[in-house]
């Protein structure tokens, strides 16, 4: 299942969902794949769970202190050694979701919902916001091992 992502039409932020593929030993998630919703909730509530969105916060807000690099992206043109640029992103929202799987089944996982705080009110995240989106929750998903 890959992450999906969504830029919102009318705000300068996107969601960003992140399905749990593979089992987690580390947290004590190991059956993902569950016939109905309300059995994704009973792992969604578990300390195992709950200590993967801790984690997943304190990756994340690394990440949004020091963004990936990205070798097109004009944040690198100019390189700023100062440390004083504001963060491009802040986080909104980091909690469980119930990801529709396959054949009628569901998984737990991760919504997140990044905005832009410098951005125009009532307009959609520009391309390049989108890119450093992406390359974000890629970067997220490869240090926690969730696919």
């Amino acid at each position: 299942m890959p992450v999906r992502i969504s830029p919102d039409a009318t705000r300068p932020s996107a969601t960003i969902e992140i399905p749990l593929e593979n089992p987690l030993p580390d947290y004590d998630l190991l059956q993902l794949e569950q016939p109905t919703p309300r059995d994704v909730d009973a792992v969604l509530v578990s300390q195992g769970f709950r200590d993967l969105v801790d984690d997943a916060r304190g990756v994340l807000m690394d990440l949004l202190a020091h963004p990936p690099y990205q070798a097109n992206s004009p944040e690198h043109s100019n390189l700023d050694f100062t440390h004083s640029a504001p963060p491009s992103f802040e986080l909104t929202q980091l909690t469980g979701a119930i990801c529709p799987g396959g054949d009628e089944s569901y998984r737990p996982g991760l919504w997140i919902v990044l905005r832009d705080p410098h951005a125009k009110p009532g307009t959609s995240l520009p391309s390049g916001s989108q890119e450093r989106v992406a390359s974000i929750a890629a970067e997220l998903v490869k240090r926690l091992q969730l696919a």
